[in-house]
Order: C-alpha cells, then sequence, then structure tokens
C-alpha cells in the first residue's frame, strides 16, 4: 500500500476512498487473517491519522470548550 495522497470524494459526513477492488480485496482478506491484537493497534493506528488530519485541516467544527459546555449545561449555569 502507498502513502501517496489519494481522492476523497465528499460522501455525507465522512468521505470516501476510492481504492483498486484488488486492493480492498486484499485487505479485507489480511483483516480476517489477523490476530485481534494487530486488528487493534491498526484501528489505533488508523484513529491517530484521522486525528492528525483534523489537525492539519484547522479542525474544521471544532467549537471551544466554553461553548460546548454552555450548550450542554445550558445557558443558566
Amino acid at each position: 500500500m502507498s502513502a501517496e495522497p489519494y481522492y476523497t470524494p465528499p460522501r455525507g459526513a465522512a468521505p470516501a476512498a476510492i481504492v483498486p477492488l484488488a486492493e480492498l480485496r486484499r485487505l479485507r482478506a489480511v483483516e480476517r487473517y489477523a490476530s485481534p491484537e494487530a486488528l487493534e493497534e491498526a484501528e489505533i493506528e488508523a484513529t491517530l491519522a484521522a486525528h492528525d488530519e483534523w489537525l492539519a485541516a484547522g479542525c474544521p467544527g471544532a467549537r471551544s470548550h466554553e461553548d460546548v459546555m454552555a450548550e450542554l449545561l445550558g445557558s443558566d449555569q
């Protein structure tokens, strides 16, 4: 698998990646045979990569802690 940038067309709230069908099949096979520990590590790595991309994009949609707490606790709090 390449670490090259790829086109991610928008689809609802989550982006989707276009990959060759052979690559998708290979990744599904790897997932079937991977140990639970390897799957957990891969999930952690994917989550961290998504977070890094979110930070690099300027944290789109991010709100301040005060704003979120005001909404959760109500404006009288």
